[in-house]
Parts: structure tokens; C-alpha cells; sequence
């Protein structure tokens, strides 16, 4: 069967049908699916219990795999795969992690809105997270749409950010809860990118807002009025008419695509097993 699609929000987020991400899939299909992607820029696959091989498989279909992350973590990943990020609560003996182990200020820093490996060039293209057990109640994911941000912005204010921007930093939002325990060599893994406030997406063409946790500072202004300018900017594009809010379920891929999009984790409780996988793709070039 071809793709299907069902929107959730008017120009944002669509539940996907059609398919069995289990199986390879063709040409039409992954054309499809990025098609989808630059129009919807979240899709919600519904019912894909996919093991570990199949979804890095799938994910393989929409570029080089991300391993970005890895530099950027003190947490070992107790998945077989290096390419497969663990989104949860289990800490590397298979248990629940304490509230205070390592791996739970990872846990925290998702709830921060932000876009996957900003922080790096090139930067992710799509991400893919796949939910394999979910605590009773809680951690829902929230997206949030820049491209509708960018348009709702005053046209003067819109001309001025396309002249400004912004370091982004893998340990910024990390240093944001606290969590400054690196070492030099960590905290220099992955140096700071600069990347426009503004940026136009290469499929789409829109313009479209590039910030969140991980932009650290606007380089034409001075420290403080930048990172107020970030703040401002993250409150407007945040506002409830931006922003899908996924609740999961099990068995669900949710795929989106970092270029148009900032999301975040909602609490839950943290003695509650949570497991999710990501598998993130990293855009084919660095254009600005």
C-alpha cells in the first residue's frame, strides 16, 4: 500500500499509514515519505514493532547516520548498536537508574525545547524515535513548528534576525541544569557551530527559526542580550498554536525533521521504566 496521510494540526505533524517500516521499503516510498516530511515535518507511524536492525535500517534510507551524540555524553550506551541512541531511565545493568545516577540529567535535558545535534556541522536531518515501553502515565514528546513561528514574526523583526547568529554548543543545555562535571577533552569533543538565527529549508524552501537549548549566545550582540533575544524567541515559538504535543503509545515511530522543528520531553515519573530508541540522519550538506 502507498503512504497515507492524516493531519493533526492545519500544515503540521501527520499520522502516517500504509506502510511496514519492518520491511525494506522502495524508491516511491521513501520519496514519498520525504515529501511528507518537508510538507508535515513530523509524521506518527503507528503500530511499527520494530527491532533494533529494522529500525536502523529504515533510518539508513534518509542519509548518514548520526553518531554525534556519542562525543557529547559521559553515559555508556547499553544498546548493541552505536547508532542507536537510548532514550530512557535503564541505566547500563538493565534496571531502573536512581534519580541521581548520570543518566537521568539526560533524561532531564530532553525536557529542554531543543533541536537533535544542533550543535554539529552538518547537522541532523531527521530523527526517529521508536517507543518500546512507556511508564503509566507522563512523558509525552511536545514539537513545536519554526517554519509557522518564522511566519508569524513582525516583518521588521523577521529582516533583522536574518542578520544575526548563533553559536550553538553541545554542552550548553547540559551546563544550563548543572551538569558541569566534563572534562576538558569532553567539553572540547564537539567545538561550537555557528549557524543563522534564520535558515531556509532546503526541501521546502521555507524560512524557518533555528534555536533552542543548545544556541548559547547571538554573536553580533553582547552575552546577555542574546541569550534574552533567544529566550524571547523560544517563548513566541513555543505558544500552544506551534506546538503538537504526541502522547505514546506503544509500538509507535514518530519521525521528525530537526531542520523545522524544536521538541521536548515531558516528566514523568522517574521510577516508572521508560525505553525509547533514536535513530537521527544528518543533513547532506551544510548549507546555511
Amino acid at each position: 500500500m502507498p503512504l497515507s496521510l492524516t493531519p493533526i494540526m492545519p500544515g503540521f505533524a501527520a499520522e502516517a499509514g500504509g506502510l511496514d517500516l519492518s520491511s525494506p521499503l522502495d524508491s516511491p516510498d521513501i520519496r514519498a515519505i520525504e515529501a511528507a516530511m518537508d510538507e508535515h515535518a513530523v509524521l506518527v507511524f503507528r503500530g511499527q514493532a520494530l527491532a533494533p536492525e529494522a529500525q536502523l535500517r529504515f533510518a539508513q534510507n534518509f542519509g548518514k547516520l548520526d553518531l554525534g551524540f556519542k562525543k557529547a555524553s559521559k553515559a555508556p550506551n547499553r544498546l548493541a548498536h552505536e547508532a542507536l541512541l537510548d532514550i530512557s531511565n535503564v541505566d547500563e545493568t538493565g534496571q531502573v537508574a536512581d534519580r541521581n545516577h548520570r543518566k537521568i540529567v539526560g533524561n532531564l535535558a530532553n525536557q529542554l525545547w531543543h533541536s537533535d545535534s544542533s550543535f554539529q556541522n552538518p547537522p541532523a536531518r531527521y530523527s526517529m524515535l521508536h517507543a518500546v515501553v512507556l511508564p503509566a502515565a507522563g512523558g509525552e514528546t511536545e514539537f513545536a513548528d519554526m517554519r509557522a513561528a518564522c511566519d508569524a514574526l513582525p516583518p521588521a523583526q523577521r529582516q533583522r534576525l536574518r542578520e544575526l547568529r548563533a553559536e550553538h554548543y553541545a554542552l550548553h543545555s547540559r551546563f544550563l541544569l548543572g551538569d558541569d562535571d566534563y572534562s576538558e577533552a569532553q567539553r572540547q569533543a564537539i567545538p561550537p557551530v555557528v549557524w543563522p538565527l534564520v535558515r531556509r529549508h532546503p526541501g521546502s524552501g521555507r524560512e524557518l527559526l533555528f534555536i533552542g537549548a543548545h544556541a548559547s549566545r547571538v554573536l553580533e550582540l553582547s552575552v546577555a542580550e542574546g541569550r534574552l533575544l533567544l529566550m524571547d524567541l523560544l517563548e513566541h515559538a513555543t505558544q500552544p498554536r506551534f506546538v503538537y504535543r504526541h502522547a505514546w503509545r506503544p509500538a509507535d515511530l514518530v519521525m521528525w525533521d530537526n531542520r523545522s522543528t524544536l521538541h521536548r520531553g515531558r516528566p514523568f515519573d522517574l521510577a516508572a521504566r521508560r525505553e525509547l530508541r533514536r535513530t537521527t540522519t544528518l543533513e547532506a550538506a551544510s548549507a546555511q
